[in-house]
């Protein structure tokens, strides 16, 4: 099946945010993607100072706009961090993903939230107004199972395997890596994710805005199983398509049998909730 990443430019107007996004969500159906995926904080600058302004409740504006896109274009689509998602005097930073009838197939807040200090380059906190979400994310479709994170929670090596103990075939991170991690780790940790659980991963990032207060990488990229980059955007607003060959995921799962031969009577990772 086909799956789209819109590299979303992404201005401080939401309507217009919501308009251009809806509007290449529908280009990316047209050329036959079944999946389509947008970036993390597709309809709101990304910052602290902006997620309260933004926040909204689910289901809402924003989530009404992608569940009718969904329908229309009879696909899969994962919201990206669709909105600071406000919810009983709580913010979380959520993505959602609406099935081909336009129905809420899984919400997913971001577990690990993005609380760094890198000294003289970047330091981040969004704690200072988010709340972590406690649980995974996944959804069943005809073509395979998905598993869902956001940005940050791709450096958790174990929530991957948690998503590919449970059957799932690929991994979508909507993400904003910063011009400090993202050449540093932004492919690595996809490549790595993709490998470990000989799956494919997906990143979809906002373009890069030189002038924003948080600058995004960009670089939206799908990994295959075997590690290989098989689409990746550069920095400015574009849809990356790829073929998601589930053929080629079980000949590498034969090939190289590492998920049989785990030795679970010596480690293993566990899902508690």
């Amino acid at each position: 099946f086909r799956l789209a990443l819109v590299q979303l430019h992404v201005s401080a107007v939401k309507s217009d945010n919501l308009q251009r996004a809806c509007g290449l969500v529908r280009e990316a159906s047209a050329k036959g993607a079944k999946f389509v995926a947008l970036p993390e904080c597709f309809n709101s600058p990304y910052g602290t100072q902006y997620f309260k302004e933004y926040a909204e409740k689910i289901p809402g504006e924003s989530t009404q706009k992608l569940s009718e896109v969904a329908k229309e274009c009879s696909i899969y689509l994962i919201g990206g961090r669709s909105i600071p998602e406000e919810d009983d005097g709580k913010l979380y930073n959520t993505c959602t993903v609406f099935g081909p009838d336009g129905a809420l197939l899984a919400k997913h807040r971001k577990v690990h939230l993005f609380d760094i200090n890198v000294p003289g380059k970047i330091q981040f906190k969004e704690s200072e107004t988010l709340s972590p979400g406690n649980s995974f994310s996944m959804f069943d479709t005809p073509y395979c199972k998905v598993g869902l994170g956001i940005c940050y929670d791709m450096r958790f090596a174990e929530m991957a395997q948690i998503y590919s103990q449970k059957g799932c075939q690929l991994l979508i991170y909507p993400g904003a890596f910063n011009m400090t991690t993202g050449p540093a780790h932004w492919e690595l940790l996809q490549r790595g994710r993709a490998v470990d659980n000989q799956l494919y991963v997906a990143t979809v990032s906002p373009a890069r805005d030189e002038k924003a207060a948080y600058v995004a990488w960009g670089h939206s990229t799908v990994v295959n199983p075997w590690g290989e980059v098989i689409a990746k955007a550069g920095a400015e607003e574009t849809v990356v398509y790829t073929d998601i060959d589930l053929k080629k995921l079980a000949e590498i799962r034969q090939q190289i049998p590492i998920l049989s031969q785990k030795r679970c009577d010596l480690y293993g990772v566990e899902m508690k909730k």
